[in-house]
């Protein structure tokens, strides 16, 4: 083939000296062009996003102008709601058998890529500081460990972590290893608990983060922001949006405002219980649950959200009155599971695809909020600007 100058010379095809210099002009304006194409791309920051469920950081670093390769997780149930909403590949796996190679080639993602992000917010719970059960968890207190090992073997430039705040602080928690596992492998990071509330969430969302980057010497957490607090009236209180509805309300639409059932002595409750932040200390005695008439405390439990805070820390069963403070601020019934996912920051026109409310709450109630993601996501970007 002729490929290079010297074999044009050869040939006799570029005797005339106008015609080499024409030559030369044009196959260095077409490496130009291609080296320029190149580095465009490698501006682009991609992400893979571990433990992705239905989609919450994604949907935060596309907001933020980073381009989601696709998600990995276990179930697959989550599976329409993370591709149809952001446009991205879903790989139904469990992480700590997940063959690597194939796994890049179903990404089409290479080793030592140095705009690639690897999210690794697994699911914690046995480290949370809520005091629940922590044996159906237990089994996840490893995935972080499984998640190092794809860093190790893809070297992405950049890393991020988020999980429950216990996981900082608990005895035989795997974050110290992992963190000396970064600093051996060149990579420098900054962390610390972050409250959602402060990063555009109107929730109340205490998270350990953690983000990395082996292409720089520092990279540092966006700042919060303390002043412009985003509160309950504010995110779900216009009622052209979200009507008034009652306890038991289905709806069937895309939108999914959509309120669980109450048993009548809950119904009772919730009635006798004042408006925006009121709770069960207002109730006759004969309403209160027995394990809390010699208690005193947990009032969260059966109580309503306040109009003008940002909400409580929304959970997999923030659909349940019983379960923490997630009765509505006024009306006779638990949040919706649409004001649930504007609680975490999803769009209006994130679309859930189930016909279960649990398994929607379970997806809402797990995910990383699509703000906090976003602002992580831009902080990412303007580090690997700098870094090029």
């Amino acid at each position: 083939m002729l490929n290079n100058l010297d074999s044009k010379k050869n040939l006799g095809l570029l005797s005339d000296p106008k015609a080499e210099s024409i030559y030369l002009s044009l196959t260095q304006k077409n490496h130009r062009v291609n080296w320029k194409a190149e580095l465009m791309s490698s501006n682009t920051l991609k992400a893979v996003d571990f433990f992705c469920s239905a989609g919450g950081v994604s949907c935060g670093f596309n907001q933020a102008g980073i381009e989601v390769i696709g998600g990995i997780d276990i179930d697959s149930s989550c599976k329409e709601t993370y591709e149809k909403n952001n446009n991205a590949k879903f790989l139904h796996a469990d992480v700590s058998n997940l063959d690597k190679k194939k796994m890049g080639k179903f990404f089409g993602i290479r080793r030592n890529q140095r705009n690639l992000v690897f999210v690794g917010c697994s699911p914690c719970q046995y480290y949370s500081n809520i005091k629940t059960d922590k044996t159906k968890s237990k089994e996840t207190r490893l995935l972080l460990e499984d998640f190092r090992e794809f860093v190790e073997y893809f070297r992405p430039g950049y890393v991020f972590v988020e999980n429950v705040p216990g996981l900082d602080r608990k005895a035989g928690s795997p974050l110290e290893q992992f963190k000396e596992f970064l600093n051996e492998e060149g990579y420098v990071f900054d962390e610390d608990v972050l409250n959602a509330k402060h990063y555009g969430v109107p929730q109340s969302r205490r998270r350990y983060i953690l983000i990395a980057t082996r292409l720089k010497k520092q990279i540092n957490l966006p700042e919060p922001d303390t002043e412009n607090i985003i509160t309950v009236h504010e995110a779900i209180g216009n009622h052209s949006v979200f009507p008034p509805i009652e306890a038991g309300h289905q709806d069937d639409s895309e939108f999914k405002h959509s309120a669980a059932e109450l048993r009548e002595i809950n119904l009772m409750r919730i009635v006798r219980t004042p408006h925006d932040g009121g709770d069960r200390r207002s109730w006759p005695d004969e309403l209160q649950p027995t394990c809390y008439q010699t208690h005193d405390g947990h009032y969260d439990v059966y109580g309503r959200m306040s109009w003008y805070e940002p909400a409580p820390t929304i959970t997999t069963k923030f659909v349940s009155y019983s379960n923490g403070r997630y009765g509505h601020p006024e009306q006779n019934r638990a949040i919706s599971l649409r004001e649930g996912a504007v609680i975490q920051s999803f769009p209006l026109d994130y679309i859930f695809y189930s016909d279960s409310q649990g398994t929607i709450a379970k997806m809402i109630g797990n995910a990383v909020p699509p703000k906090l993601a976003e602002q992580i996501g831009l902080r990412l970007i303007q580090t690997h600007r700098n870094a090029i």
